[in-house]
């Protein structure tokens, strides 16, 4: 039973890209591992763009730089 969790930021992630993630990485498992769809579980978890950091950052920080 594959357990698969995918980590986001906040940042508008959008149902349709959601699915295409779940049906995306399913394929993959199938694929590569040989694993039997029904078995594969897939959670999406969207953390807050506060709570995500980078290169020694917060992203929301490096988010707001690069938009000035």
């Amino acid at each position: 039973m594959p357990y698969i969790n995918i980590k986001v930021t906040d940042e508008q992630v959008s149902i349709k890209q959601k699915r295409l993630l779940i049906e995306g990485t399913t394929q993959l498992l199938v694929k590569i591992l040989n694993k039997n769809p029904e078995t594969i579980h897939i959670v999406i978890d969207e953390v807050p763009i506060g709570n995500w950091g980078v290169n020694s950052k917060q992203y929301l920080a490096t988010k707001k730089e690069n938009d000035v």
